[in-house]
């Protein structure tokens, strides 16, 4: 007996038009922010039309995964001979090929370093390098600020304790293809990076303790196709919708299974793909994204992957609880000569919660991310009026380097949170001694600052 073999690809099919509007596809909270912001809700805000939909469906559409209203389409699955049919259909403007059915290889961007069992808890020096700790002090944790932890697999994360979530926790979604539980066994990359955001346990404490959270999974366990973008840019719309301020992804993408497919440097201009003009659409909306440089630095790749290209976010490169760079970080600057990464956190040896409730150490820009989105969290419980770009404006303004960025490591440097919240930013930041002249380096389990011949404390404090 023959058996027929009908291959089925991911395509993302774009319409002409939206030509059923009704309601903009947005929550009470995300309405209420847009009025406090000024921010007029458009076309972009309005759902793609559920009549081109079913005419997909009708017209040989297996399957559609998710919708895009910031770029009219949708992601949907058929045959190579059905695509060409319905590229025919006069609502349709284009479709573009997102997954196909070569081999899974492997790429940078799925490199994950190992953790190790962690000697000591040095959470106080991670958040201290960035000077967090005066904020929470003064009873600032990210109350009222709604975040988005986006990855790839968040083991356990909904049992932790340390976790709290039936207090932060407000749901999950789910935008690959995987058929595992949520909370599976597909990775613990998320459970980490989430533990430095919200964790408690004795001798560990995150950056945003009080800030309520999504998790949302974009990445794929088994492939790596451009498909996987687009699972990103619904998890960025959907953050939109709800009303989310600070996402924060420790994923990047430049190299996929299909060769054809892999990106080439001068791609990452921040407006080549669509996954980067979403992270961007979302500043645009209101909310501050932060995104993985990645961890390139020692490989031939070097450079940083997308979304890290995008305008109006920020990119985080890693840094030593010392200060010095991580040699893995990725380089910049962006393909049109933005400084990237922007700003940089503790991203070797970071202090994490692993999924059997451990405190471990791991290193990579993906931890570095939700640090410093946590610090943006707790710096926005402090200023509640201000809008997402000012946020962003002040961790930049506040980071050691801002005078003088260095645009292939470091970018702007190492932010200051107190000096952030402090600075009036309509009459400019507060003068900074370069960075020649100041350094900041670990003695014991304290971070101290060079400052000539004399030592301060990250207060200022003379020692």
């Amino acid at each position: 007996m023959n058996l027929l073999l009908v291959i089925l690809h991911v395509f993302f099919v774009t319409f002409t038009d939206k030509p059923d509007k009704s309601a903009p596809a947005l929550s009470p909270r995300a309405v209420e922010q847009r009025e406090k912001w000024n921010i007029q809700i458009d076309n972009l805000d309005f759902p793609v039309s559920t009549l081109y939909m079913d005419s997909l469906l009708k017209s040989g559409v297996t399957k559609i995964y998710h919708t895009s209203r910031w770029f009219n389409g949708v992601t949907c699955e058929m045959t190579i001979e059905n695509a060409e049919n319905i590229r025919q259909l006069d609502f349709v403007k284009n479709i573009e090929i997102t997954r196909d059915d070569s081999p899974a290889g492997i790429f940078y961007a799925k490199r994950k370093m190992p953790v190790q069992k962690a000697d000591e808890n040095w959470t106080d020096n991670q958040l201290a390098l960035y000077n967090l700790l005066p904020l929470h002090e003064a009873g600032f944790e990210g109350q009222d600020i709604l975040m988005t932890v986006c990855d790839g697999g968040f083991y356990k994360a909904n049992t932790l304790e340390c976790f709290r979530q039936e207090d932060l926790e407000l749901g999950h979604f789910d935008f690959t293809d995987d058929t595992d539980d949520f909370y599976g066994i597909t990775g613990a990359h998320g459970t980490e990076c989430l533990s430095v955001i919200t964790g408690i346990k004795d001798g560990f404490y995150g950056a945003a303790t009080r800030a309520k959270y999504y998790l949302m999974r974009s990445e794929e366990n088994d492939t790596e196709s451009p498909k996987e973008m687009d699972n990103l840019i619904a998890a960025l719309e959907t953050s939109d919708s709800l009303g989310v301020n600070v996402f924060s992804v420790s994923l990047g993408y430049a190299m996929f299974d299909n060769d054809g497919w892999t990106l080439p440097k001068s791609a990452l201009d921040g407006k080549s793909t669509r996954c980067s003009q979403a992270a961007t659409i979302a500043a645009r909306k209101g909310m501050l994204v932060c995104v993985a440089a990645g961890n390139e630095g020692e490989y031939a790749w070097q450079t940083i992957s997308v979304p890290a290209d995008a305008d109006s976010i920020l990119t985080v490169g890693a840094v030593r609880a010392d200060s010095t760079i991580g040699t893995f970080s990725s380089f910049g600057p962006s393909a049109d000569g933005r400084v990237k990464p922007d700003v940089c956190a503790v991203g070797v040896q970071t202090t994490l919660i692993s999924p059997d409730g451990t405190v471990v150490k791991g290193s990579g820009t993906s931890f570095a991310t939700p640090l410093l989105a946590g610090m943006a969290a707790t710096l926005w419980s402090a200023l509640p009026n201000e809008n997402a770009m000012q946020i962003r404006e002040r961790i930049i303004r506040s980071a050691d380097r801002y005078a003088n960025p260095d645009t292939k490591r470091y970018g702007y440097g190492i932010p200051n949170a107190w000096m952030a919240y402090q600075m009036d930013i309509d009459e400019g930041m507060p003068a900074h001694t370069s960075p020649e002249n100041t350094r900041k380096i670990l003695q014991g389990n304290q971070i101290i600052i060079l400052r000539g011949d004399r030592t301060y404390d990250l207060l200022g404090r003379e020692l």
